[in-house]
């Protein structure tokens, strides 16, 4: 008889919340999300000892968006990269970057001592994901994370777990779950963490006590180069080179990510050559991107893999790789050296 009150409260409640959003599910509509949000919450209580009658309040108040589950299916990262390399390889965010860079200069440095990830990587990063911490997202973090968790069939168990982390971090940090906005993903702050990621990777790099990701600089330069370093970054190591293809690259051999690496000798037998020094055993990935003039080839390593864990897209990694590469040449251009009188 409880158990049936408790569904009885929960439906009651999700359809007042729907209202709220705007929305009232159609009939049928809300049970499979009504199910799993009622076995999430048995698992919370069980697992974490969250109050039963609490968490079913917060998660009433909880809006399932179309428009999220609209975003998620059309990503940025599906462009083609001669569409994609402009939103971020371009005039603006270079040079906000290079004023992010300066304003930041001392925190950067000392990321980079203590973690290893150059300054520029970790400002690209920034820039690709927030404009420099403009551009945070305007979506409410437990509707994004429980949309995707119970509305879309489609890495629903990642998400699930991202909203256990969510909450376990609101809990730990004091902060009321449906008081942060995030993109339509879940990720937060300057350096849109995912809850677990805000866990496991957080730092409080300026010493004040708090973990604060979203309007703390320092620490989220500290945190992305954290989060770098805990994935395997391998300092002065390469990320990625031009490659040319001299001969058709096999059929299928391109694209495969990290789990078809091959060393440099193996891809020069096949028709690709590095455009680098790189010794021939180093081991690769083969990249073809589709540029504005045609096919490019690239050949990827070890740490073009660790962009790829803040978001698996290759045009991601390759934007930010890029982004970072012009930021130095524009702050080695924008640096006067001091003369001597």
């Amino acid at each position: 008889m409880k158990r049936f009150l408790l569904g009885l409260y929960v439906l009651l409640c999700a359809h007042s919340a729907y209202a709220q959003c705007g929305k009232v599910p159609a009939q049928g509509e809300s049970i499979a999300g009504l199910l799993g949000a009622t076995a999430f919450i048995d698992e919370m209580v069980a697992r974490h000892q969250f109050d039963r009658a609490d968490l079913s309040q917060l998660l009433a108040q909880t809006c399932m968006k179309q428009s999220i589950l609209n975003a998620m299916s059309r990503p940025a990262e599906a462009k083609p990269w001669s569409a994609y390399r402009p939103l971020f390889v371009e005039p603006k965010h270079i040079a906000q970057g290079v004023r992010f860079w300066a304003a930041h200069d001392a925190a950067l440095a000392r990321a980079e001592a203590q973690y290893g990830v150059p300054a520029s990587m970790i400002v690209a990063i920034i820039g690709v994901e927030t404009f420099y911490g403009r551009n945070t997202g305007s979506f409410r973090v437990m509707d994004a994370l429980s949309t995707l968790a119970f509305g879309s069939p489609q890495r629903a168990a990642y998400f699930r777990d991202e909203l256990e982390q969510y909450l376990l971090l609101a809990r730990e940090a004091g902060f009321a779950p449906l008081s942060i906005k995030g993109s339509y993903a879940g990720a937060m702050g300057i350096g849109q963490f995912m809850p677990s990621s805000y866990r496991n990777f957080g730092v409080d790099f300026d010493g004040d006590g708090q973990r604060d990701l979203w309007d703390n600089p320092d620490d989220a330069i500290g945190s992305v180069a954290n989060y770098f370093h805990g994935k395997g970054w391998i300092p002065g190591a390469p990320v990625v080179t031009p490659a040319t293809a001299v001969a058709e690259p096999g059929k299928g051999l391109a694209n495969h990510g990290w789990s078809f690496r091959m060393p440099l000798k193996y891809w020069s037998r096949v028709g690709v050559a590095a455009n680098d020094a790189t010794p021939a055993e180093a081991e690769a990935m083969l990249l073809e991107l589709a540029g504005a003039n045609g096919p490019e080839y690239w050949l990827a390593y070890q740490n073009f893999y660790v962009i790829t864990r803040y978001n698996h897209s290759f045009h991601y990694a390759m934007a930010v790789w890029q982004l970072s590469r012009e930021l130095e040449a524009e702050r080695a251009a924008s640096i006067v050296p001091q003369t001597t009188p």
